[in-house]
């Protein structure tokens, strides 16, 4: 482990009207939300007892990790991509279950995560080649489908609900398969999204509406999509989003707010559920980010958001290619902290509601525990390589994947190293958890990648895996 130096624009006196604000905000977005999604959301602190005298309020859970309808999963587990497990226990060692190749294209986007159906019967795991599998938890094959995504595949995970997995292609196209034959059900594609080039990022699901940001080029840019889960009908978009976004849309309900940040350094906000757009927050300063003009002046290149916002309390939680890690009021779009990095960030943050700590990396090689209300760094540890994936937190380790072709878990308090698994190529997949099972997926192995005047070879595919204790 590694200790590592912090900048933070918060001090002791701001932090604790920070704290002041957050439970009131806690408070008034939950008697919101609990009519909306019929369900609380939110546990008031044992010393109000006013509050406390709500016994529907006091038998709430803290906040919705996973999504408010059982029948639900999604990336990064839920609709405010928290990447928290806090029911599943990573042992002390693990073995390799079992593996298979799925990735074989050279496009160094980070590769779709494993995802469990919501009863755990059936493991959804798409791949960069255009196919997506459907595996039993042993690794037995249940079915495999072939889409029009051929090119470079799938990058993004899907929305499960029921029986169907809906997930958008770098064909520009999104698909509803059916999780128990492989079936397409429906597919509706490209040209009636106004020509989308490519859908990187992985759809939220809310009350029969699918919410997707699709990438355009010429020029570069995006817009966030609306969809009838039943049919794949568009039904609304806006459009104003420029540099091809890749993240995935977050939903906090009790904020009443749907963001996702892009590849021109800007988070971009929305009202929600009736999508009236709310703000937008420039990464890179006031000047905004370095780097080159883009698309006659309209945005600029150097501060790159490439992860998927972790919203928690009212505030969103995202890294950029500036170098810096943001903790912006998803109310206004205002900052409330920055941390400083030595490299840029673009890996997908987990968060512990419960401790208040926000997990991230950075091509600087570390993965990083900050405190959510200061800015804080908890600590660092160096996993000799970048983070380009995702981090995922449990009950108490902390998973992530590295450049250096390892999957490493590391103790969630001190940020030691547990153990960490040899793969083949880079791990850049979100690892997921789950009936004590963990689900990763790697790129494929090349050479000469970076060498513009040898032939790319691919040396080996890249792979999906399933680990298990370790007896």
């Amino acid at each position: 482990m590694t200790d590592r130096s912090a900048s933070s624009s918060t001090n002791t006196a701001a932090a604790t009207d920070s704290r002041h604000r957050r439970r009131l905000l806690g408070a008034v977005g939950a008697a919101a939300t609990a009519g909306l999604a019929g369900c609380t959301l939110w546990d008031p602190s044992e010393d109000d007892p006013e509050t406390n005298a709500d016994p529907d309020v006091a038998e709430g859970v803290s906040t919705y990790a996973t999504h408010p309808d059982d029948d639900v999963t999604m990336f990064r587990r839920g609709l405010r991509r928290l990447g928290y497990y806090p029911d599943e226990t990573v042992p002390d060692a693990v073995s390799v279950n079992w593996s298979f190749p799925i990735n074989n294209v050279g496009h160094t986007a980070a590769k779709s995560s494993p995802l469990p159906t919501p009863d755990g019967e059936t493991i959804v795991i798409a791949g960069d080649t255009g196919f997506v599998h459907g595996v039993q938890p042993s690794g037995e094959p249940r079915w495999l489908t072939e889409t029009g995504a051929t090119d470079l595949g799938f990058h993004g995970s899907p929305a499960i609900v029921d029986n169907t997995a809906y997930i958008g292609g770098y064909d520009g196209d999104l698909y509803a398969i059916d999780v128990e034959t492989g079936e397409i059900v429906w597919h509706t594609p490209s040209h009636e999204l106004e020509g989308t080039l490519a859908i990187g990022s992985s759809p939220a699901y809310y009350d029969g509406t699918l919410y997707v940001i699709a990438e355009y080029g010429s020029p570069s840019s995006g817009a966030l999509w609306t969809f009838d889960a039943t049919t794949g009908e568009p039904t609304w978009h806006d459009d104003r989003i420029w540099g091809q976004p890749h993240p995935s849309p977050t939903v906090d309900l009790e904020t009443g707010r749907i963001c996702a940040g892009s590849n021109d350094g800007v988070v971009y906000c929305w009202e929600f559920p009736d999508l009236e757009f709310a703000w937008e927050f420039q990464t890179g300063g006031e000047d905004g980010p370095d780097g080159e003009e883009r698309a006659d002046g309209e945005f600029n290149l150097g501060a790159e958001i490439k992860g998927t916002i972790a919203a928690h309390d009212g505030y969103g939680y995202v890294g950029s290619w500036d170098e810096q890690f943001y903790c912006i009021d998803l109310e206004d779009g205002t900052e409330e902290w920055a941390f400083e990095f030595e490299h840029r960030s673009m890996a997908n943050p987990a968060l512990d509601p419960e401790e208040d700590v926000v997990y991230t990396g950075s091509n600087d090689d570390h993965v990083y525990a900050i405190d959510c209300e200061t800015g804080d760094q908890l600590w660092a540890t160096d996993v000799n390589g970048s983070i380009i994936g995702a981090v995922t937190v449990t009950a108490g380790s902390v998973l992530v994947g590295s450049y250096d072709s390892h999957l490493y878990a590391l103790d969630k308090e001190t940020g030691e190293r547990r153990w960490r698994v040899q793969n083949r190529g880079h791990v850049t997949s979100a690892p997921v958890p789950h009936d004590d099972r963990i689900y990763y997926a790697e790129r494929g192995v090349f050479t000469n990648y970076w060498d513009d005047d040898a032939e790319t070879i691919l040396e080996e595919p890249g792979h999906a895996y399933c680990l298990v204790p370790d007896e």
